[in-house]
């Protein structure tokens, strides 16, 4: 009884002491496969120390923003966590009003299918203003170049609540990556699958010096669903 009583006690130290711990979180405790996305938002990223200290298997990097923004961190972000094991995508902040092919011309310069090892992701947060299918025409135009351009269809991110007023039943056939910071997992509106949870903008993480977005997947999907595939002839423009 006395060791019984002895090794609660430590259980409830042990959970106060991660509890006041920023820096043990969900990945630390669950068996889910995590991952974080990057911009110049994080400032310098310590790639070493979240390669030889964390759970953290994946990172998608901001490449740019609508036609001609170019996050200044991304060839040293992508460099760096390619060196010390993480597997490695791009994203894309998409500008519903700003020309497609502009916007996929500036993409295809930082994302380069060799340095890929994840599909492409397209962040999804902003109608610019348009009407819902307006802001779909564009959307999907976009999203069709994306496809030609790297012979597979890229990963969407966007919010559950912005999915269910804008996207929804339109994005069959696209993975998604869904933002949504609650203690449970969300459920979209028309019940659909999805591959990636992005749990908490406010997470920590050792190696970052402020907040970093941090997502899991869900269910049984892993990262071999959203592997690049390199196995092609790129087209030319």
């Amino acid at each position: 009884m006395k060791k019984l009583i002895i090794l609660v006690c430590l259980l409830v130290s042990a959970s106060i002491a991660m509890a006041q711990d920023p820096y043990i979180q969900c990945e630390d405790t669950c068996e889910h496969i995590h991952g974080i996305d990057i911009s110049h938002y994080q400032g310098e990223v310590f790639w070493e120390t979240i390669g030889e200290n964390t759970n953290i298997a994946y990172a998608y990097i901001k490449a740019t923003e609508g036609g001609d923004r170019i996050d200044d961190r991304y060839e040293q972000n992508i460099q760096m966590a390619h060196r010390h094991g993480l597997k490695v995508g791009s994203y894309h902040f998409y500008r519903p009003k700003t020309d497609q092919m502009l916007q996929l011309e500036n993409f295809m310069m930082q994302c380069l299918p060799g340095e890929q090892d994840l599909i492409p992701m397209i962040d999804v947060e902003s109608t610019g203003g348009l009407d819902n299918e307006a802001f779909c025409d564009s959307l999907f135009k976009f999203l069709d170049l994306v496809e030609d351009a790297y012979n597979q269809k890229p990963l969407i991110y966007t919010g559950r609540n912005f999915y269910n007023k804008n996207l929804l039943g339109k994005l069959n056939g696209y993975q998604l990556m869904i933002a949504m910071y609650t203690e449970e997992e969300p459920v979209l509106a028309d019940g659909r699958d999805f591959t990636l949870w992005q749990y908490t903008g406010k997470g920590r993480i050792v190696g970052i010096s402020g907040y970093v977005d941090k997502s899991r997947f869900v269910g049984k999907h892993s990262l071999r669903d959203i592997r690049f595939k390199h196995n092609y002839n790129r087209r030319r423009r």
